[in-house]
């Protein structure tokens, strides 16, 4: 793929787990990637390597810090890529995500015996910064006449997972794609919402465990498996005819005949959060 074919793509949070699989099956199929954490980068850092195999794969790795919870530092990095990239972005995936200070241990209490500052990382982080960086990328993608912004969310939407504040975050993305879509419509851009089952990364590898809050590890998506459905969907010349959808990524596998990593077909959890239709537009 030549340079001025390249699409541009943009992962938040890329440095390991979900954010690091999409960006590297982005790679695989060429594209010039963005990717973004806190951590410096030119350290060779985890950001830096994820960069690094993103080009080694046939793509372009570009690593870029960011806190996201600051607006002026997503809107510097917007600034960034329409500058290098003539104003291009093809699709961004707002990944970026950070749990209470004191990581999932923070998930063990109630709300009520839980600090207040909690919101500044479950909903301040894990939503406002996401609706930042749309706003910037719908700047970038309606003029141009396409695009898709896609949220990492989970089925903590549907049923109660890890806290309130978790729910209530993941709830609003799907809500913020299906309202963008609204406004969206006719653009050419694109919003959508994800739910991922469990995922088998590199903490639940190391932790040893074969099975995570009742879910087998073995039937676990892999973070490129869930990169590999993004650029499924990324390459569907219909994908606009799904905009405000909330999709689930073991069921939109079967959809493009995407497969685990092992060849296998990750389990979809809708059953186990009480089935039924998905949140979604009218279209």
């Amino acid at each position: 793929m030549s340079e001025q074919q390249r699409r541009v793509a943009l992962v938040t949070g890329g440095s390991r787990s979900v954010g690091k699989g999409i960006a590297l099956a982005l790679g695989s199929d060429g594209w010039t990637v963005y990717v973004t954490a806190r951590g410096e980068v030119g350290t060779d850092s985890p950001l830096d390597r994820t960069a690094a195999e993103i080009t080694e794969r046939g793509g372009e790795g570009i690593a870029v810090q960011c806190d996201h919870s600051d607006d002026a530092q997503i809107e510097k990095l917007f600034a960034r890529i329409a500058e290098e990239q003539g104003g291009r972005l093809d699709l961004l995936i707002n990944n970026v995500w950070a749990g209470p200070a004191d990581g999932y241990a923070g998930f063990s209490q109630p709300f009520w015996q839980r600090p207040v500052t909690d919101w500044d990382a479950l909903i301040g982080l894990g939503l406002r910064a996401h609706y930042v960086a749309s706003v910037e990328a719908a700047k970038l993608m309606v003029p141009r006449g396409s695009g898709i912004i896609g949220n990492i969310s989970s089925f903590g939407t549907r049923g109660y997972l890890h806290s309130v504040l978790y729910g209530m975050s993941k709830a609003g993305l799907d809500k913020m794609a299906a309202d963008m879509a609204v406004e969206l419509k006719g653009t050419g851009v694109t919003a959508l919402s994800f739910w991922l089952g469990l995922i088998r990364n590199e903490a639940m590898i190391a932790s040893g465990m074969d099975s995570f809050e009742g879910f087998s590890l073995a039937d676990a998506e892999t973070p490129e498996f869930v990169g590999r459905v993004i650029v499924a969907l990324a390459n569907d010349p219909n994908i606009e005819q799904r905009s405000g959808d909330t999709l689930i990524t073991a069921e939109t596998a079967l959809d493009y005949g995407v497969t685990g990593d092992d060849g296998g077909q990750p389990v979809s959890h809708r059953a186990p959060f009480g089935g039924g239709p998905l949140f979604g537009s009218v279209h």
